[in-house]
């Protein structure tokens, strides 16, 4: 699993640091990144639900999102 930590971190940045996991990464794997911030949750599932990636997201706490997206 490709872990991104982007707590603290405003778009584009999330997203950038997405786009360079989801080319590296091989077939079958799971990339996961971290937000604080739910503007980056909600960019991150708009540019998702336009590709074919399948993707899952969960608050683990209050305000802290795991989103997690699978390479297939």
């Amino acid at each position: 699993m490709i872990e991104i930590d982007c707590l603290g971190d405003m778009c584009p940045v999330p997203i950038l640091k997405l786009k360079d996991a989801i080319k590296t990464a091989s077939a079958n794997q799971t990339i996961k990144l971290i937000t604080d911030h739910s503007c980056v949750l909600e960019n991150i599932k708009d540019i998702l639900q336009k590709s074919h990636y399948t993707f899952y997201f969960d608050e683990v706490i209050t305000g802290v999102w795991e989103i997690f997206v699978e390479i297939n």
